[in-house]
């Protein structure tokens, strides 16, 4: 291989060898509360399961921290009206209102960033990266490669309209 060793070297230095408090912030953010809050935010009333499946964690890790959240009065649990043993939980208004703070924190520390790229330059990124985790979304370590037609499918439904950030 030429090139392709070192650019992996160097996507490697630079996201896990120059990690950001930003970048800290966000991996944080996929692990505890901040996650449940997006999630219910962005799917609605969720079952405990549903979120332990969505975080990859125990049901037990989720109940703690539902239990938290359920404190701080930004979540309620509701038995499902169609089956008594089963539990929803949604945000409250207390738990919207942190997961619009958070969200409007990110857009607006990552909008100053793409202020300072300039927009051809924030384009071709967003260009990238949308090229770049449709590959991923196809190749797992480990795995075979896909063929080309498995890989001309992804980037169709890429291509879709409302599926990404387009110059118009």
């Amino acid at each position: 291989m030429g090139f392709e060793q070192e650019a992996f070297d160097r996507l490697v230095q630079t996201t896990w060898g120059k990690r950001s408090q930003m970048q800290r912030e966000m991996s944080r953010g996929i692990k505890g509360e901040p996650f449940v809050v997006q999630e219910l935010y962005i799917k609605g009333a969720m079952t405990p399961s549903q979120i332990a499946q969505a975080m990859r964690a125990t049901t037990g890790r989720v109940s703690t921290l539902l239990a938290g959240l359920e404190k701080k009065g930004q979540i309620v649990r509701e038995p499902d009206p169609e089956d008594r043993r089963s539990v929803h939980v949604k945000l409250t208004k207390t738990g919207e209102e942190r997961a619009h703070k958070q969200r409007e924190d990110m857009r607006e520390a990552i909008c100053w960033i793409f202020s300072q790229m300039g927009e051809r330059r924030t384009r071709e990124f967003i260009d990238l990266t949308d090229e770049f985790t449709t590959y991923m979304t196809l190749c797992m370590p480990g795995k075979s490669r896909p063929t080309p037609e498995q890989v001309k499918q992804a980037f169709d439904k890429a291509s879709e309209p409302g599926s990404g950030f387009r110059e118009q």
